[in-house]
């Protein structure tokens, strides 16, 4: 028989608890943290759900609805299980099991035909509330679970968590959020590259090349793209000042209240006059995400976004990253999106994690 597929996705809503409010979990088994030599994990908190219809405890998690991501739908579900909004981090990874099982404890189940559920995971921190209601346009609602559906909301250590989840893996899930940790995800700040939508063809455009427009359809895409990259919550926009590209992140900014920032050295023509310069201006823009502890989404062109993939493969922890950042033109499909997260290591900023942004238009 052949086997179905229910999509979900969820994720891992961390905060780190001030040293005054830092408790030893004294029910945890183990040793406990050891001051002289502690871990990255030590002093962060995990939020964590009760199901009464299971009496299981798990992380945040649902279905996707109609004509929705992924990655919306976790940013959706942990608001509305857990009441808090949240922006994406790194990818933490996936897992599947009968949909039969849901709910039952015991061994790792094994998807044998029938229904299947798929549920991704990712880091999410929590946002504040003046950020949540900026984004609440592009995003859409968040509605509160039910209480028969989600009874209990508790924030516990990493190892109070491990101790507390009902299934093998959940906790699969939690050994990847502590190996990314442990590289300094934590401290990771989000940079969006945007791809313009589709522009009108240059042999059809009369006008100069820097006020050519996107079409309808470019247009359509920009605008679901804004439901993709509110999942990360950016708090500044820095856009070539070529039609194409404010055309593209205009609504969002509309949405949001944030202004555009012009970056003259962005455009077309001042990277083919000086690619450095491209690249120099874009540095500029990870210092500040890095600094600012804030996320930036930068619109650009396609050659220009293949210059500065250039620059960062070589910033990337792996080859195997290296190559998701695509060495031929076009790069990445017009009205879609790339996000990178960054740590600041020894040598310089250095990038974890890549995830690839494809609005729905429907």
């Amino acid at each position: 028989m052949s086997s179905m597929m229910v999509e979900a996705a969820g994720g891992i809503v961390y905060r780190r608890r001030s040293d005054d409010d830092i408790t030893q979990d004294t029910d945890d088994e183990g040793p406990a943290p050891d001051p002289a030599h502690p871990s990255a994990v030590d002093g962060l908190e995990l939020c964590v759900v009760h199901r009464p219809k299971y009496d299981d405890w798990s992380w945040p998690k649902g279905k996707l609805e109609l004509n929705e991501s992924h990655r919306h739908a976790a940013v959706r579900e942990i608001g509305e299980e857990t009441g808090v909004h949240v922006a994406l981090g790194p990818r933490l990874g996936e897992i599947e099991y009968p949909l039969g099982s849901e709910g039952k404890k015991g061994k790792r189940p094994k998807a044998k035909g029938g229904v299947t559920k798929h549920v991704v995971f990712w880091m999410a921190r929590p946002i504040d509330e003046h950020e949540a209601a900026m984004r609440a346009p592009a995003l859409g609602p968040v509605t509160p679970a039910d209480v028969d559906e989600i009874d209990n909301v508790v924030w516990v250590s990493v190892r109070r968590a491990r101790r507390l989840l009902s299934h093998a893996q959940d906790r699969d899930i939690l050994d990847l959020f502590v190996d990314y940790v442990e590289e300094g995800a934590e401290h990771s700040q989000t940079l969006l590259i945007v791809r313009h939508g589709k522009a009108e063809a240059r042999k059809q455009w009369k006008g100069s090349d820097a006020n050519r427009p996107i079409t309808p359809k470019g247009a359509a895409t920009a605008y679901a793209l804004n439901r993709e990259l509110a999942c990360y919550a950016p708090s500044r926009l820095v856009t070539s000042p070529w039609v194409r590209c404010l055309e593209t992140i205009e609504v969002f900014s509309w949405q949001t209240g944030l202004s555009m920032v012009p970056a003259d050295e962005l455009t077309e023509d001042a990277f083919a006059e000086n690619p450095e310069g491209s690249w120099e201006r874009f540095e500029e823009e990870i210092t500040h995400s890095m600094n600012a502890h804030s996320t930036t989404a930068v619109c650009m062109h396609r050659p220009v976004i293949g210059g500065i993939f250039e620059h960062l493969r070589s910033i990337c922890v792996s080859k195997s990253l290296s190559k998701q950042l695509i060495a031929s033109s076009p790069y990445m499909p017009t009205g879609n999106a790339v996000a990178l997260f960054i740590v600041q290591s020894d040598e310089g900023p250095r990038i974890i994690d890549i995830q690839r942004l494809a609005p729905l238009v429907y």
